[in-house]
């Protein structure tokens, strides 16, 4: 069996080039991220197009997971780009206009940063290396003394524990970046730093304005989204995804381990996809090898039950993108020798609503393919309703995807033990159900006389997934 742990990476300087675009997906990407946080559009759609190229040449499809920048703070350009700060120096952020900064003060773009803050709180700079506390604010200053010192250099992001008052949600940038992922048929799309599930409702609206089918991946990385984590588990269209980054600066690091393993139990339940991200071979940035800690850390996340892990700086701007990706995928295919899938199979995902039929159909289909030893799971499906559901109970054995909708083909590939195919409407349902066998062969995932599982929804009868039928491979 190939490995089942889907693997995302961020694409960037290090990384955009076509050639290394294709050694990226031979080592076994199967998702690329876009950080629409850093660079611009023009620079984004010749990537996109690079990408589509070498999937192309690869023969092997892989999808395109834009990432908006969301209410992320940031200062803005510093005198000389880079200024270093020690324990117990002043440094005061200012929102004035930056013709109007005096001195070494540091601009900060959001207007709303002296109503946000109160005297005594604490402010992190540089993804939480810098710690400040607020002395004094005077109206668009913030006077602040360093506690914990750094490099700080331009653009970096600034973080507001606990603090929300006044922090917008989905701004104007960012529904430019919506209609950007729409128009160049992106297969999904993170919302950043959402705290409720009305936090998604702006980009879930433009996208159904614009009539795309995008799903959207809600970022975990605020502590009120804790609070709210279910709702937007049962709102999200494609998934979520558990942000450690700024999680670990907006709440005590010594927690993170513990949310992480709480979010992936619960977006189990509820059958939804799940990313694990940042910072998970951090040392191969500079190192062609990670820590043991961070290997280990890798595998936890499978053991928690993720469907796909996610390299950030790694391969963005990392020195060894490739050898990242050969590394994750090594990792993930060693530890799921030992995943618990018997136990999965009846704990991981339930029927959250008595008498769901789609829920129960997709248990009762894994359950049937371990009973009878099917070689494979096959689900012909055009959304990939029924591949989330199956992929959720997580099979030992592979689940092929067969979608009339290229989108579709591509957005599954981050489901967990997921093969996806493209496969032409056929003109009756009983020739597209026969047709699974030939297609389970042909991709590899079953021989001649093996026995693979078939399971599918009957769209005129409404009820989802309700179909499961045996079919012995010619």
């Amino acid at each position: 069996m190939t490995r089942r742990t889907k693997i995302v990476a961020t694409l960037g300087p290090a990384s955009r080039e076509p050639d290394r675009i294709r050694e990226l997906i031979d080592a076994g990407a199967d998702c690329f991220r876009l950080n629409f946080s850093h660079g611009n559009q023009d620079q984004h759609t010749e990537t996109i197009e690079r990408v589509r190229a070498a999937s192309q040449t690869a023969d092997r499809e892989v999808a395109l997971l834009g990432d908006l920048p969301g209410p992320k703070l940031r200062i803005g350009l510093i005198r000389g780009d880079v200024m270093e700060l020690a324990e117990d120096d002043a440094l005061t952020l200012t929102v004035r206009p930056e013709p109007e900064i005096e001195g070494e003060a540091v601009p900060v773009s959001w207007t709303g940063l002296p109503q946000a803050v109160d005297e005594g709180d604490e402010i992190y700079l540089a993804d939480g290396t810098i710690r400040l506390r607020v002395r004094a604010i005077s109206g668009p200053d913030v006077r602040c003394v360093v506690e914990q010192g750094g490099t700080l250099s331009s653009r970096k992001g600034l973080n507001l524990p606990g603090s929300t008052r006044g922090l917008p949600a989905t701004g104007a940038a960012d529904i430019a970046w919506v209609e950007f992922a729409a128009s160049h048929d992106l297969d999904l799309l993170a919302v950043s730093f959402v705290r409720t599930a009305s936090d998604l409702e702006p980009v879930v609206e433009r996208l159904r304005q614009l009539g795309s089918e995008i799903e959207v991946i809600a970022k975990i990385e605020k502590p009120e989204a804790l609070d709210n984590a279910e709702d937007i588990i049962r709102a999200v269209t494609g998934g979520i995804m558990v942000a450690r980054g700024d999680l670990g600066i907006e709440l005590p690091i010594e927690r993170v381990a513990s949310v992480q393993k709480r979010l992936l139990k619960l977006a189990g339940r509820y059958s939804v996809p799940t990313i694990t991200a940042t910072q998970m071979l951090a040392s191969m940035v500079r190192s062609n090898r990670p820590t043991r800690a961070e290997a280990t850390d890798v595998a936890n996340a499978i053991h928690d039950g993720t469907d796909a892990v996610m390299l950030s700086e790694e391969t963005a701007v990392g020195e060894h993108p490739v050898e990242a990706v050969k590394m994750m995928a090594a990792i993930a295919r060693e530890t799921e020798k030992d995943l618990p899938y018997d136990h999965w199979l009846w704990n991981r995902a339930g029927s959250v609503e008595s008498g769901e039929v789609a829920e129960t159909v997709a248990q009762g289909a894994v359950n049937a393919a371990y009973r009878l030893g099917l070689a494979a799971i096959v689900v012909p499906s055009r959304s990939g309703r029924t591949a989330r559901l199956v992929s959720a109970r997580r099979p030992r054995m592979p689940i092929l995807v067969l979608s009339p909708d290229p989108g579709t083909v591509r957005r599954v590939k981050l489901l967990f033990g997921v093969r996806s195919r493209s496969e032409p409407d056929l003109d009756s349902l009983r020739a597209l159900l026969d047709d699974c066998a030939n297609q389970a062969r042909e991709a590899g995932v079953a021989k001649s006389g093996d026995l693979v599982g078939v399971t599918a929804g009957l769209p005129e009868q409404k009820l989802g997934t309700n179909l499961f039928e045996v079919h012995r491979v010619p």
